[in-house]
């Protein structure tokens, strides 16, 4: 019976070292899981976030030039508030050139456009988008004289005449 009580002890320590093993094993496998997984993790490029850079407003010219029309605008300074001369000559339209004063924002560069024609000083407000180096010009519904817009973010930038970025020279 000795010999039978011992074996049966046998069987059971070496069951019990079986389980133990096995979930030493067994723990040990699921932490290294975990950490490859962390590792993983860690390793995975950072995803980057797609950046929209706001566009820039650079000093210089842009210039429409076609259907006997010209439009110069030349940005003497781009920080705001930006400068610039401004001239229009529209075909069968008096020229008029001045100065313009504004602020550029969110790719918007709204001012005032103070000008001479037929000898009378004027001021006006004018707007521009900068899209892909050019000055898109915007048209909105006006105040009573004519000189501001009612909203400014009503503006629709849809001009012909895209002022495109040149050599100031020409």
């Amino acid at each position: 019976m000795k010999h039978s009580n011992t074996k049966n002890a046998q069987c059971n320590a070496a069951s019990k070292k079986i389980i133990l093993v096995t979930l030493v094993a067994f723990s040990f496998f699921n932490c290294k899981n975990k950490k490859e997984s962390t590792d993983e993790t860690m390793k995975q490029e950072p995803v980057e976030e797609e950046m929209t850079m706001a566009p820039t407003l650079e000093k210089g010219c842009y210039r429409y030039d076609g259907n006997g029309s010209t439009v110069n605008l030349e940005i003497t300074n781009s920080d705001n508030p930006v400068e610039a001369n401004l001239t229009y000559a529209l075909a069968e339209k008096d020229k008029n050139t001045g100065t313009y004063k504004g602020e550029f924002n969110d790719g918007k560069l709204i001012g005032t456009y103070t000008f001479q024609s037929e000898g009378v000083e004027s001021k006006r407000q004018v707007a521009f988008m900068l899209s892909d180096d050019q000055l898109i010009e915007g048209y909105g519904e006006l105040n009573e004289d004519g000189s501001l817009f009612k909203d400014v973010n009503t503006v629709n930038y849809s001009s012909t005449m895209p002022l495109s970025k040149t050599d100031c020279a020409q």
